[in-house]
């Protein structure tokens, strides 16, 4: 008797449960190519929804990343004192 495969193998690192990237930009690069194969529209149900888990998960810590940076900048003023970052954006 043979058993059904899922064309999951397709899916590079699309495991929800996977190992999370070392960096922000190999995150990035990933949930990118997700949400492109997500918008072909033509994974079978089951990687679907495993590339969505695995695309949740990317998020979060891209997220996560990003406020890690934000918190980290810092800018020097004429006292050369020490002072967080303001984002000039006025919304």
């Amino acid at each position: 008797m043979t058993t059904a495969k899922s064309n999951t193998q397709n899916l590079p690192l699309n495991d929800s449960s996977a190992a999370m990237p070392l960096n922000f930009e190999q995150a990035y690069a990933e949930l990118e190519q997700i949400i492109a194969q997500m918008e072909a529209a033509q994974l079978p149900l089951d990687a679907s929804l495993a590339a969505y888990q695995r695309g949740n998960s990317l998020l979060q810590f891209c997220q996560q990343s990003l406020l890690a940076a934000e918190q980290q900048v810092q800018i020097l003023n004429e006292r050369n004192q020490l002072l967080a970052y303001k984002s000039q954006d006025p919304s």
